[in-house]
């Protein structure tokens, strides 16, 4: 964090509020062959937006279903004859399992088949796009002030499931497993927490450099860096704290109820002689039941969202309340994130000049929406949670690695640490110390160059693949899957191209400070 994160963040910020344009206009102004970093933010901030408000789509279906008591995902439903019995998959897997892969996704074997589009996903996608466009519509004006409740009212649901959580038997046990796991030999462990960083922090899209052109030209930035980083990690251990205590309670209750037996998870039989055969069930003592065994060993991303903490609700009293906040607190989240990668896509259209300037910036925002909301669809097929899989593990993560390297490199190196330098001068009234511009010279290239490595190393050792609905099988990518998040970096070679022209030129030009922000 110290060495990376914020570093990068400071640049972002400065750099932002001193050329006072979006993404692609700000690398294009350092320099045309930086053109192509610009141009390669605006395409992972468009693909990460497909994905993350697909996310909250299925956070949108269970806000909605967490109106009702009991709870739909509370107990199985009987099967399709109404003969008084329940659906044998349901009985096979858990009440939360089947309602998430098979009564909200309705998830097919593997990747190969499509199946149809959901239609109740494609309504709670539409529903979602719809709530984006209303905040985002006239920009930072109308962001920022929908960014008054997305951001205050999770901390406010953070500090009730707090309190419950630490009031419950098992939170201790809970937060002993956050504070001394035991996975910290695994250096893929330290990979992905490098790889975190860009996420939590939102480096290398754009929309810091968007945001930030915003600022008055004399705004304190190195300061906004190191407060909005140290809150963004304080809160990320806050709300650690508040779901590990409830995640203690909810082991403690299945070794409990259980009787310590170990449950498949992800066990779902299929249409059309689609059964996968499991291992028999064994019920035996066990000497614990750790978070991991409770969970079916999926304790990250929507397993943890969508199928542990909401079981975990359903032992608690009042248990359709305490969904209705959690599920709010979640989709005002990813509204918060949704706000970023937006203005970063579309600050940086306004930059180049695509549309007339008596087209209004409504119309503009409307469009982008509904084109993110059109490509979005394919996520509402029955495999939509397969291609949700390739596209966050392998859409971004090393894209945001070589943008950001590209970003410290261009400013260090290209513009120059000493031009930079000046330029926070005349912003904060104070040169950068020592430390800053040792990092970034120095430790945050050589940081992102041996995180780049790392991750090549992982990528070529390690079969591309993504998780099935059965966690004994793990279906590979074809090579068309493969190369699939691996070929976007390329927008940085066509703009080098374009822009070999001004290659004399551009070393001359120095934006001049302006009162504005980024139009």
């Amino acid at each position: 964090m110290c060495r990376l994160g914020i570093p990068l963040f400071y640049v972002e910020l400065a750099i932002g509020q001193r050329l006072r344009r979006g993404s692609i206009g700000v690398w294009t102004a350092i320099s045309p062959y930086l053109g192509g970093v610009g141009l390669g933010c605006v395409t992972v901030s468009f693909l990460v937006s497909l994905y993350y408000n697909t996310v909250l789509t299925w956070v949108l279906w269970y806000f909605l279903n967490s109106f009702q008591s009991p709870l739909p995902w509370s107990s199985c439903p009987l099967d399709v004859n109404r003969t008084g019995r329940f659906e044998a998959e349901c009985q096979a897997s858990s009440t939360v399992s089947y309602f998430w892969y098979r009564q909200t996704l309705n998830i097919t074997a593997d990747i190969s088949d499509s199946g149809s589009i959901q239609g109740r996903l494609l309504a709670c996608l539409a529903a979602s796009w719809a709530v984006v466009y209303l905040c985002v519509i006239r920009g930072i004006e109308s962001t920022g002030k929908a960014i008054y409740f997305t951001a205050l009212f999770p901390y406010l649901v953070l500090t009730i499931f707090l309190i419950r959580g630490l009031t419950l038997p098992g939170a201790v046990e809970g937060l002993i497993y956050l504070f001394t796991p035991d996975i910290l030999q695994n250096p893929r462990v330290w990979l992905d927490a490098a790889t975190q960083i860009f996420f939590s922090l939102s480096l290398a899209f754009g929309g810091h450099i968007a945001f930030a052109s915003y600022n008055p030209p004399r705004n304190n930035c190195e300061k906004d860096a190191v407060t909005i980083a140290l809150v963004n990690s304080m809160t990320s251990l806050y709300a650690s704290i508040a779901v590990f205590s409830v995640l203690g309670f909810k082991a403690g209750e299945l070794s409990t109820e259980h009787g310590l037996q170990t449950m498949p998870t992800n066990h779902l039989l299929f249409p059309e002689g689609h059964e996968v055969e499991c291992p028999e069930v064994h019920v035996h003592p066990q000497p614990k039941c750790d978070l991991v065994s409770a969970g079916g060993g999926d304790v990250s991303g929507t397993g943890l969202a969508f199928i542990i903490f909401t079981e975990a609700i359903l032992h608690m009293p009042g248990a359709p309340g305490w969904a209705v906040l959690f599920f709010g607190m979640l989709f005002t989240l990813g509204l918060s994130s949704m706000f970023g990668n937006m203005e970063s896509i579309i600050t940086p259209l306004l930059d180049m000049g695509l549309t007339h300037r008596s087209i209004p910036k409504e119309v503009l925002t409307g469009l982008a929406c509904l084109l993110c909301f059109l490509s979005a669809i394919c996520f509402t097929l029955q495999s939509g949670n397969y291609w949700l899989e390739v596209f966050d593990n392998y859409a971004a993560p090393l894209n945001l690695i070589i943008f950001a390297f590209l970003e410290v490199i261009g400013v260090a190196y290209v513009y120059g640490l000493q031009r930079f330098s000046d330029d926070i001068v005349c912003m904060t009234g104070r040169r950068p110390s020592l430390y800053w511009r040792v990092t970034w010279k120095v430790v945050s290239p050589l940081l992102l160059l041996t995180i780049f490595v790392a991750y090549i190393a992982v990528l070529v050792w390690t079969p591309l693949s993504y998780r099935a609905w059965n966690t004994q099988y793990v279906g590979p990518l074809g090579e068309w899957g493969a190369t699939l998040g691996l070929i976007w970096p390329f927008p940085v070679l066509p703009r080098v191209q374009m822009t070999r022209k001004q290659k004399d030129t551009w070393q001359d030009r120095r934006p001049k400070l302006q009162d504005g922000g980024a139009s």
